[in-house]
């Protein structure tokens, strides 16, 4: 496949627009099934968003490695994209399920429930020295979170997480996976994951959060 046309957007960059997890986001109509993998294998981001409708917010993810059912930073990603380009959804539709888009000022946020994303092993560490000093070559299978207070009373948290059962080495901002801790803290939640990009959560008992952040646009890309 050539000449295809790809936007690119970082999300959950911190409040000055740097950091964040970038996310390639294509016209679906222009990529069948059988090589969307491929396509998001080449591009080599974590997560890759086929628009089928940009109506209705109708979404398929995918990752190097396959198609996802949900995931947090693509969706929150292709809602700010769809806003900007004259389609501000309220419902984004995945096979999982339909999520919920709000939008406060420059904060997009999706609502879905934290039991959809992909499992975790979960390591609390004692200090935020603790998770930016591990190396993720000693986490070389599945999914792996570090996770770190950073101030409890303010829910302030320090994060990074490694998911090389889908590739990726060093997941940069993690959506789903900070859904499925503030379920697990039942409190709401910032999270600074990674380089240093930031996610908003807030708990919704018994099954569901949101999780939000900042979107920041990138040149598009040509394949």
């Amino acid at each position: 496949m050539t000449n295809l046309h790809v936007e690119v957007v970082r999300v959950f960059t911190d409040p000055d627009g740097r950091f964040g997890n970038p996310l390639g986001i294509v016209d679906g109509s222009l990529v069948p099934e059988s090589d969307r993998q491929a396509v998001a294998a080449t591009l080599g981001y974590s997560e890759t968003v086929y628009v089928d409708d940009a109506a209705t917010g109708t979404l398929r993810i995918y990752s190097a490695t396959g198609e996802m059912p949900s995931a947090g930073h693509p969706t929150v990603g292709a809602a700010a994209y769809l806003h900007t380009h004259g389609h501000p959804v309220h419902a984004l539709h995945v096979p999982a399920g339909s999520i919920q888009v709000t939008r406060t000022g420059d904060v997009y946020a999706v609502r879905a429930d934290t039991t959809w994303g992909s499992s975790w092993d979960w390591h609390q560490l004692s200090t935020p020295d603790e998770v930016l000093a591990a190396d993720p070559a000693s986490y070389a299978a599945g999914h792996t979170f570090l996770w770190s207070w950073q101030n409890e009373p303010a829910g302030i948290i320090r994060a990074r997480a490694f998911a090389p059962a889908m590739n990726v080495e060093e997941d940069e901002a993690t959506g789903s996976a900070v859904t499925q801790l503030t379920a697990h803290l039942a409190r709401d939640l910032h999270i600074i994951q990674g380089a240093g990009s930031h996610l908003h959560t807030t708990w919704h008992p018994p099954t569901h959060a949101t999780v939000g952040g900042r979107v920041v646009a990138e040149p598009p890309r040509t394949l």
